[in-house]
């Protein structure tokens, strides 16, 4: 072998050890520098595990009527499904009398005919909420200690109750009315939400209720406060709600579709009568993610988006195993020693959950009404995707 051809083969040897031992030290500090990522990856792939599993779940009809479910995390849409069914088929076992307030006809319900609008419910509750938080802060006339009867001039009040004068808005934001108030059946007239739905005037309704507790004392679920937040919005602001928001909060959003309904007065339904595409929906959790940011302004200010979502009432269902607690028109829930989601929710499987340490937020709407369903997606969030994500 001639010295040449050895030489060669010595370098060509220790440029091989050269490559090797800088594999070896570049993959040697990935490892040790990457544990976070790796992590975060193996976090993400059981997430999206679980995710492709409620969707199968729900495909199969595990979930009942689920139109739409959607993950979004850090701003990422991680999952968005959407399912199809035929609701005019599936209403003809029921009622269908062409009416607004008639759950059970498919023009109005799930969608408002027939469009990609979405009824939402009580979480139109939050979003009343919402726009009270802008109202007041354009307006430092009034603030959540006002008390509200002076909106209410031009009604002529049956109920002699003195207490009546005492209730302030924070009252009402906080369902602490003081009124006696049956809600949560919703079968029939014994029902107050679904007497005052049917009734001819329902603020007149609402403030002829009798009393069996003094203002801020005392939880009650009521969605008649939620209507008089809406009239006193509109005496605030001078505009029906449904035009203050599409100036102060459905714009700058770009949210340019959206349905509300209207009582026979005349009044928007500030309760339960908001449609909007589930794609706006999710625009509300990252506003609210984000302080009340959108783009870089500041849409709600971010002392209400934090008094929205923080308990002013706790522990509402004491015979639940958690401490479920309400804000202003928001629910509360501590989840797993401290961690804190908030929600608004709607009759029929109306969800947006929103949990900020992670980022993270759930869209669901569906439309379980006339029968129980396998599984409730309430507990998709809490017992299916955070313990994916847990700390490792």
């Amino acid at each position: 072998m001639t010295r040449q051809l050895i030489n060669n083969i010595k370098s060509l040897t220790f440029l091989l050890l050269l490559v090797s031992l800088f594999i070896n030290c570049k993959t040697k500090n990935k490892d040790n520098n990457s544990d976070g990522e790796a992590s975060s990856l193996s976090n993400q792939t059981v997430l999206s595990q679980v995710i492709d599993s409620v969707n199968q779940e729900i495909t199969n009809g595990e979930y009942g009527l689920i139109d739409r479910f959607m993950v979004i995390k850090n701003e990422d849409v991680l999952a968005d499904f959407k399912y199809t069914y035929d609701y005019e088929s599936i209403a003809k076992k029921y009622d269908t009398t062409n009416h607004q307030y008639n759950y059970n006809h498919p023009k109005w319900h799930p969608y408002y005919q027939q469009s990609e609008l979405h009824t939402l419910q009580s979480v139109t509750k939050s979003v009343t909420s919402i726009i009270m938080g802008i109202a007041l802060n354009m307006n430092r006339n009034y603030d959540v200690n006002t008390e509200i009867m002076a909106f209410f001039s031009d009604y002529t009040i049956e109920n002699k109750d003195k207490r009546l004068f005492d209730i302030t808005i924070e009252d009402l934001l906080t369902m602490r009315s003081g009124f006696k108030w049956n809600e949560g059946e919703y079968s029939d007239l014994t029902d107050d939400c679904i007497a005052m739905e049917a009734s001819d005037d329902w603020i007149q309704f609402v403030l002829n209720k009798p009393f069996d507790s003094n203002p801020g004392e005392k939880w009650e679920y009521n969605s008649g406060v939620s209507v008089l937040i809406g009239k006193v919005i509109r005496e605030i602001t001078g505009k029906r709600i449904d035009e203050f928001a599409e100036e102060t909060l459905f714009k700058p959003l770009g949210i340019d579709e959206y349905y509300w309904k209207r009582t026979p007065k005349g009044e928007v339904d500030t309760e339960g009568g908001l449609y909007l595409k589930a794609e706006d929906l999710a625009k509300l959790g990252t506003l609210f993610l984000n302080g009340g940011t959108w783009k870089n302004r500041q849409i709600v200010p971010r002392s209400w988006v934090e008094a929205s979502i923080s308990p002013k009432v706790t522990n509402v269902w004491p015979k639940e195993n958690v401490d479920v607690g309400y804000g202003y028109q928001w629910w509360t829930e501590d989840y797993n020693n401290g961690q804190n989601i908030f929600s608004a929710n709607g009759y029929g499987g109306q969800y947006l959950m929103v949990v900020p340490d992670k980022k993270l937020f759930v869209v669901f709407n569906g439309w379980n009404i006339n029968k129980k369903p396998e599984k409730s997606t309430f507990n998709v969030l809490v017992k299916r995707l955070l313990p994916a994500l847990k700390e490792n």
